[in-house]
C-alpha cells in the first residue's frame, strides 16, 4: 500500500515505515471510494431518477373520477345538477352523450335473440294465431327458445361486433347531434341567451338518467333477461322529455320570442324524423341477420 504523505510502499502494517503516516485510515478512505464508484456504476440511472407518474393515466383518472361524481349526482338530483352545469361540465355531458349513443347497438347486438324470442311469443298470442296453434306447438316453440339462448349464433352467422356497434353508435350519436343542434335553435328562436357549450352540457345533464336506463338495460342483456328490452324502450322514449325540460330551464331575454311549446313541438319533429332514420338503419342490419341466418349451412344444421 503506497503511504499518501511520502508516496512509500508499505508491505502492510499501520504505520508508514519511512514517515510513520498512519496507513490504516488510508485503506478506509479507498474502499469507501472504490465501493462508492462501484454501485454508482452498478446502478442504473433511472434508479436514482424519480419515478413519474404517465400524464395520461393521471388525466384519465380525473376524468373519470369527475364524471362517475358528476354521473352520480345527475341521477340524485337531475333539476339542481343540470340548472348548475355550465362549459365546465361540456365533457362530462359530451362522455354522456357518447355513453347513451353506444349503449343502445350494444344492447341489440347481446340482447337480439332474446328481441326475436320475444316478437315470435308476441306473434303466438295474437288471437288469429292462437287459436290455430296447438298446445305443443308452443311446447317446441319454448325448447327452441331455450336452444336459441344457449347458442352462440353471432359466431354461426358472423355478426361482427365492430361493424355493428360502432356504425350503428356513430349514426345514433349523429342523430343525437341533429336533436342537440335543433333543440338549440329553438331556444334561440325564443330568446334564450346561452353559449352552445352551455347549453349542450345541460342536455347532457338532463340526459343522464335516459343513459342510466340504457345502462341498467345492457346489464340485464347481458345476463339474458328479457326485461332489458322495457328499459331500452323508456331510454329511448326519455328523449322526449329531455327536449323541453332543457329549454324550459333556462330564462327567455325577451318576451317576443318563439313560445317554448311551439319551440318543443318543432323539435318533437325533428326526433321523429331523427328515430325513423335510426329505425330504417337498424331494420336494413336485421335484414342483413335474417339472410345471413337463411343462408347459413351451420345454423340449419343446428336446427
Amino acid at each position: 500500500m503506497n503511504c499518501s504523505n511520502c508516496g512509500h510502499f508499505n508491505d502492510g502494517g499501520k504505520f508508514c515505515v519511512k514517515c510513520g503516516h498512519k496507513l490504516q485510515e488510508e485503506a478506509a478512505v479507498s474502499q469507501a471510494a472504490a465501493t462508492s464508484e462501484y454501485q454508482s456504476q452498478s446502478q442504473p440511472e433511472s434508479a436514482y431518477a424519480p419515478q413519474q407518474p404517465n400524464q395520461r393515466v393521471r388525466q384519465a383518472k380525473k376524468v373519470s373520477r369527475s364524471f362517475f361524481s358528476y354521473f352520480a349526482e345527475g341521477i340524485k338530483n337531475p333539476t339542481a345538477t343540470a340548472q348548475a352545469a355550465g362549459e365546465s361540465q361540456f365533457v362530462n355531458a359530451l362522455i354522456t352523450v357518447i355513453l347513451y349513443a353506444l349503449s343502445i347497438p350494444i344492447m341489440l347486438y347481446v340482447g337480439w335473440k332474446l328481441l326475436l324470442i320475444q316478437f315470435v311469443r308476441s306473434m303466438f298470442k295474437l288471437p288469429i294465431i292462437s287459436e290455430e296453434l296447438a298446445p305443443f306447438d308452443m311446447e317446441d316453440f319454448n325448447t327452441g327458445a331455450d336452444l336459441i339462448k344457449a347458442t352462440d349464433i353471432n359466431s354461426i352467422i358472423h355478426f361482427n361486433f365492430t361493424d355493428f356497434v360502432f356504425k350503428q353508435g356513430i349514426f345514433i350519436f349523429i342523430g343525437l347531434a341533429v336533436i342537440i343542434g335543433a333543440t338549440y335553435v329553438a331556444a334561440k328562436f325564443g330568446k334564450v341567451d346561452v353559449s352552445f357549450k352551455e347549453f349542450f352540457s345541460r342536455f347532457g345533464t338532463f340526459l343522464i338518467i335516459p343513459t342510466a336506463l340504457l345502462l341498467i338495460g345492457l346489464v340485464l342483456a347481458f345476463l339474458h333477461i328479457e326485461y332489458f328490452s322495457y328499459f331500452m324502450n323508456f331510454g329511448l322514449l326519455s328523449i322526449f322529455l329531455v327536449v323541453p325540460f332543457t329549454i324550459a330551464s333556462f330564462k327567455q331575454s325577451g318576451t317576443n320570442g318563439l313560445d317554448r311549446i311551439y319551440s318543443t313541438l318543432i323539435v318533437y319533429v325533428v326526433i321523429t324524423i331523427v328515430l325513423t332514420f335510426i329505425a330504417n338503419g337498424l331494420g336494413e342490419e336485421a335484414k342483413t341477420i335474417i339472410t345471413r341466418m337463411g343462408n347459413s349451412s351451420e345454423l340449419n344444421d343446428l336446427f
